[in-house]
């Protein structure tokens, strides 16, 4: 059970959206919370132990995993169980394999994006050689996700709480071209038969141009970038997430 709560400020007290939603419902709930920069997380000056929440952005949340212990969990944007849901290819490769493919003129316009977290590049459609200018200095060793390129006329995001939806954003496209939540409710299904589900988690479905109802990524709770879900829904996910990694660690 959490018992104490580290919230990152940006400086002078100002909290991105995410932190100050949590907060918010943390002390309503009776939770203490204090404020820290990532200076405190580099220099290891928060006492954390396994009652202790860590809100924050990504490098302060692998801090925290990291002082804590605990593996930091590998990205799994595109799961296994919900192959049949993308409605498109997706395929691992390397910047490497990209650059000569485009410079061959081998393959149509792809999209791509690192395949690790720590993201040395934002994910872009690459139509031709001369786009690789997007990622000067990065690593030709770099692994990526591709994807063929499709129309999305809508995307949601779908925050997840043990495996209940607890909340449907839209948030790119035409909001009136709605997702199909019965898709989605047999995603879920999928995930926890096969065991890549989390305690708390967000699954971003869209529609495409073809009028189907596919998976855009999966994104992992412990650091989830909040749209127009409420604070209390939205700290319930962290919290679920939290307790999770923390019981995994311990148990």
């Amino acid at each position: 059970m959490i018992s104490q709560a580290f919230i990152q400020e940006q400086g002078n007290g100002r909290l991105r959206t995410e932190e100050r939603l949590v907060m918010e419902e943390l002390n309503c709930r009776g939770i203490s919370t204090t404020l820290y920069t990532e200076k405190w997380i580099r220099r290891r000056q928060l006492p954390l132990d396994e009652r202790s929440l860590v809100v924050g952005d990504m490098p302060c949340i692998f801090g925290a995993l990291q002082q804590l212990g605990i593996p930091i969990p590998l990205p799994n944007d595109y799961p296994a169980s919900l192959h049949d849901f993308l409605h498109r290819r997706v395929w691992r490769s390397t910047l490497r394999a990209l650059e000569f493919s485009l410079r061959e003129g081998m393959s149509r316009s792809i999209f791509a994006k690192p395949a690790n977290r720590c993201k040395r590049f934002t994910g872009c459609v690459f139509d031709a050689e001369s786009d690789l200018y997007r990622v000067t200095g990065v690593s030709r060793r770099e692994e990526l996700l591709c994807a063929d390129v499709v129309t999305w006329l809508s995307e949601y995001r779908v925050y997840v709480v043990n495996s209940e939806i607890r909340s449907v954003n839209w948030y790119v496209g035409d909001r009136q071209i709605a997702i199909d939540l019965d898709v989605v409710r047999s995603a879920i299904v999928a995930l926890d038969a096969a065991g890549e589900s989390f305690a708390g988690y967000a699954i971003d479905f869209g529609v495409l141009a073809t009028g189907e109802t596919a998976l855009v990524e999966m994104n992992d709770g412990f650091a989830l970038g909040a749209y127009n879900i409420d604070r209390q829904n939205y700290t319930d996910l962290i919290l679920s997430r939290w307790e999770e990694l923390l019981a995994r660690n311990h148990g």
